[in-house]
Parts: structure tokens; C-alpha cells; sequence
């Protein structure tokens, strides 16, 4: 099982290979922002994640200098 994530929406999704994880992720993005578009609340949640509006209709994502992946053994 593979998880993608996307940090600055705070989704995630998972597939049985990275394709679909990824591809199961852009759908649920998609649906996401769609939604959020529908109830109003779609601008306030790209500032919260630190998109920076640029026009009338273009969001400009957060740049990340790192992303880290941390692994527990547990015995």
C-alpha cells in the first residue's frame, strides 16, 4: 500500500502502487476544492496553508525547503 500526501491541503490518499496513489490523491483534491469553492471557504483555506493570491484567479503554492520522512521500529 502506498500513501501520497499533499502538506499544504493536509490530504492524503493511499493505492496499491504509486500511480494510483497518486492518481486517487488528484481526485481527491480535486473534489476537495470543489467543494470547499461551494460552501465559500476555499479562500480562506489556501491563505491558512500559505498560498499567496496573485490576480484575480491565480494562487501562487508555498515554496518547501524540506520534507522529511521519519520511520518508528516498534517492538
Amino acid at each position: 500500500m502506498y500513501v501520497s500526501y499533499s502538506p499544504e491541503l493536509d490530504l492524503s490518499s493511499c493505492g496499491k502502487t504509486v500511480k494510483e496513489a497518486k492518481k486517487n490523491l488528484l481526485e481527491a483534491v480535486g473534489l476537495f476544492l470543489e467543494e470547499t469553492k461551494k460552501m465559500g471557504t476555499l479562500n480562506e483555506i489556501l491563505k491558512e496553508g500559505g498560498f499567496v493570491k496573485e490576480g484575480q484567479k491565480r494562487w501562487k503554492a508555498p515554496e518547501w525547503v524540506s520534507l522529511e520522512r521519519k520511520v518508528a521500529l516498534i517492538r
